[in-house]
């Protein structure tokens, strides 16, 4: 029998903010890179992780790492409809997994 997947978090947002407020978080390497390919900033992203919504039809479990990524979708302070993907370390560090444009950027 597989073993059981963790329990998703109850209160994301909550645990985000307070990530993002004591200084909790970082960048994957995947979303060092992916930030830099589609010229999103990690201001954008954190403004998203404060304000947005969290989109849990999107939500996925890692098998590799086994561990729930989450997705949060919101606008940029430019209006761009932005989705975050992140997740969280064994130190209950917040990991930024990637970052995308809903529509491509003009």
């Amino acid at each position: 029998m597989p073993p059981k997947r963790p329990k998703k978090i109850e209160y994301l947002t909550e645990r985000i903010k307070s990530c993002i407020a004591s200084g909790a978080y970082r960048d994957t390497f995947h979303a060092a890179l992916r930030k830099n390919e589609r010229n999103i900033s990690l201001p954008e992203i954190i403004h998203v992780l404060k304000t947005g919504r969290h989109e849990k039809s999107k939500d996925q479990f890692d098998e590799v790492f086994k561990a729930w990524n989450y997705a949060l979708r919101g606008e940029t302070v430019d209006g761009l409809d932005l989705r975050v993907i992140i997740s969280f370390d064994d130190e209950r560090d917040l990991l930024i997994i990637t970052a995308f444009y809903i529509e491509q950027r003009r």
